[in-house]
């Protein structure tokens, strides 16, 4: 059983994605902060297990190696401790941009977001933003604000730094059911990631690194982010995080004009690319992948389609579906045999602890050849009426998945089609599924950005992920010898 397999519920506002800006100014940033006390460090051991399960899973091997030891390294530079050895620094497997650390000495990285990276210091400086959040005792502010009491609540509130807002798009039609889930997750004030950001600057020159990789790493997070929304035909011009935080464009020019106060020159970035060479790119098959509208899962030996223009985003807990007609997750939750039980449960699950939310209608069919139960509702929130539609299907007499959906009252038949393609998969099917991966390769003469961006594993829209990948500005080239990033098959 892979984690997918014990995958919960969970209502989630949007995949999470970084989140950083910058402004402080060099005399306020160059105090000690206070050490880490013992609270602080039992709560972040205390919490540590479930933050690393809800993001993939650490990572280990020669890649994890190379994280821990910059982040380590950029970590000291806080004064929360004396020693690279009071921190913990974990590279998760998660196929999202995100960063994080909490109280007690924890840092935290997805490898999604080194791939993005294009030297050591933009790594370094990443981290230091993160820890600058904690050095400031950001999350200790936002702990009190927060007013639920179940573990993602309290998650969000000690440690999630949301980077670059929510690149799948889409806020759940519900906030009744969102609620329910008590996995909204508490962002950071405006001014509190400016802090952030100053603090990171410091750090990297307090390190010897080049204060302008925190620039640089926003603008290449920036280009992502416009790029995903071009891919998916949404709108990158006023994301989420927008009423709180300062636009890309605006952060990049701030961090760079910082970071003129500081000295620095280090970026090391032939080690960098040398050391992710084959790091792993987007979605791990452990956990299932994503190819354009279907989804395959060569371990859970299944397959579904999302309806077209739908956008699906995959996490270690469930599979998000995203569109203006409805949204929808495919998970898990216990399964003892009765679909009818299983489908009550998931109802029960979507309204929260303080719902009594239950299908009005409950039928079972067949679908695919796997035996099926569907039940549906309707329910009125401050939006109007909306249909809670539940679909669950019955793999072995102990496993079973379903998808939730929710959308505009009489609108639920936009799903389906996608309600009706999940099967199973041969083992033919599950063999084919090989991840992608990062591969290092030196330009050659005779080589230019349109040849290289050929090589990358994408069937459209090669160059702008080439250029985005390696930080290339829209008319910029490739030189003989340029070492550069490529996104390949491989195991």
């Amino acid at each position: 059983m892979t984690r997918k397999n014990r995958m919960i519920l969970a209502w989630a506002a949007a995949p999470l994605a970084l989140v950083h800006t910058g402004c402080m100014g060099g005399a306020q940033v160059a105090s000690a902060s206070t050490p880490i006390t013992p609270q602080e460090a039992k709560l972040g051991a205390q919490y540590h297990p479930q933050f690393v399960a809800e993001f993939g899973g650490a990572m280990t091997g020669r890649h994890a190696q190379y994280v821990e030891q910059v982040g380590k390294k950029i970590a000291l530079q806080s004064g929360l401790a004396n020693a690279e050895s009071a921190f913990t620094v974990t590279l998760l497997n998660s196929p999202v941009h995100n960063a994080f650390a909490v109280p007690g000495g924890y840092v935290y990285t997805t490898r999604q977001l080194v791939t993005l990276m294009n030297n050591e210091a933009e790594l370094a400086g990443v981290m230091g933003h993160e820890v600058g959040h904690v050095a400031a005792r950001h999350s200790q502010r936002r702990q009190e604000a927060a007013t639920r009491n179940s573990i993602f609540g309290l998650l969000g509130a000690i440690g999630s730094s949301l980077l670059f807002g929510n690149s799948a798009g889409g806020e759940l039609l519900s906030r009744t059911f969102l609620q329910g889930s008590q996995m909204l997750t508490l962002k950071f004030s405006r001014k509190q990631e400016l802090e952030a950001d100053d603090l990171g600057i410091a750090y990297l020159s307090r390190a010897g690194y080049d204060p302008r990789a925190m620039s640089t790493v926003l603008a290449s997070l920036a280009a992502q982010n416009a790029l995903d929304a071009r891919l998916q035909g949404r709108n990158a011009s006023v994301p989420e995080w927008a009423s709180t935080h300062p636009d890309p464009a605006s952060r990049v020019r701030t961090a760079a004009t910082k970071a003129q106060g500081f000295s620095g020159s280090a970026t090391n970035r032939d080690t960098f690319l040398t050391r992710i060479d084959g790091l792993l790119y987007g979605d791990d098959p452990a956990q299932g992948v994503i190819e354009g509208s279907r989804f395959v899962h060569p371990e859970l030996m299944l397959s579904f389609t999302a309806p077209q223009g739908f956008i699906m985003v995959n996490s270690t807990r469930a599979v998000s579906i995203n569109g203006q007609g409805g949204q929808a997750q495919m998970t898990m939750a216990p399964y003892g045999g009765d679909l009818d039980a299983y489908v009550r449960q998931a109802f029960a699950a979507i309204g929260g602890q303080n719902s009594n939310l239950a299908p009005a209608n409950l039928q079972r069919t067949t679908i695919n050849g796997l035996p099926a139960a569907i039940g549906t509702a309707r329910v009125n929130n401050n939006n109007g009426p909306v249909d809670v539609t539940v679909v669950a299907y019955e793999f072995a007499r102990d496993r079973a998945y379903h998808f939730a959906a929710i959308t505009p009252a009489g609108r639920g038949a936009v799903f389906n089609p996608m309600f009706g393609s999940m099967r199973r998969i041969t083992q033919a099917e599950a063999s084919g599924v090989v991840p992608r991966r990062i591969q290092v390769v030196t330009a050659a003469r005779g080589d230019t950005v349109a040849s290289l961006a050929r090589r990358m594993d994408y069937p459209s829209a090669q160059v702008e992920r080439f250029r985005v990948l390696n930080a290339l500005g829209a008319s910029e080239e490739v030189v003989p010898g340029q070492r550069v990033k490529l996104v390949v098959r491989g195991r």
